[in-house]
């Protein structure tokens, strides 16, 4: 008998990203994928170090929150060992202003969303990227939503991209952004896409299923690419 594959979807923190609702959204996709999954609405699972070791995916939500040491150390070592982690818009990339060590590891941190939350815009897939089983097949799409603009690692491997076009902001018209990426920390892989504000961006098909692979990725149901 083939053992399922284990998955914690933790959530928590600004509840303006409405990070309930959008976990439960890919908490229902991987049962569907037929992962076994923890749904939390707490960082106590990362306290217990041997627990984390037996996930083969971690999907994080919890804006602008706080992490103990003890929490930060356990997940940054458990996905340096091979546990995957994926994460969507300030749930993953805005988790934990105050911790390097965490930003270091997940490729990204957020600084601003210049336009606000009503800013039209559209993500561009790469078009180099186009056979990686993460994005093979999809379709640019435009969303009215945060647009994130973010300092990122150089070390990152960019699926998708955005444009800004910015009257208020003449500096950065014309910076291309990443918008979805993937990257190796240790043996353990990460998945982010910045989209996600709130769970209506994932009504956007391309966009779910932007989610839905990048977590399969890193799971371990797709060959490396």
């Amino acid at each position: 008998m083939v053992e399922k594959k284990k998955a914690l979807c933790t959530y928590g923190g600004w509840e303006g990203h409405t990070p309930e609702k959008s976990m439960r959204i890919m908490a229902d996709l991987l049962i569907k994928d037929g992962f076994e999954v923890d749904f939390k609405n707490s960082l106590k699972p990362l306290e217990d170090a041997s627990y984390l070791e037996s996930l083969n995916l971690i999907v994080f939500c919890h804006t602008m929150s706080k992490i103990k040491k003890e929490q930060e150390k356990n997940l940054i070592e458990a996905v340096m060992n091979g546990v995957g982690l994926a994460g969507w818009h300030g749930g993953l990339n805005d988790a934990f202003r105050e911790n390097v060590e965490y930003q270091f590891m997940t490729g990204a941190q957020f600084v601003s969303h210049p336009g606000g939350a009503n800013t039209t815009y559209t993500v561009n897939f790469v078009p180099e990227k186009k056979n990686d089983p993460i994005i093979k097949g999809l379709n640019d799409f435009t969303i009215t939503s945060e647009q994130y603009y973010m300092h990122v690692d150089p070390n990152i491997e960019v699926l998708a991209t955005t444009t800004f076009h910015s009257l208020a902001m003449p500096w950065i018209d014309g910076v291309v952004m990443p918008v979805a990426y993937k990257k190796r920390w240790g043996d353990g892989k990460i998945f982010y896409a910045s989209i996600g504000h709130t769970y209506k961006d994932f009504s956007i098909p391309d966009a779910l299923e932007l989610m839905h692979r990048g977590m399969l990725w890193v799971g371990g149901m797709y060959a490396d690419a």
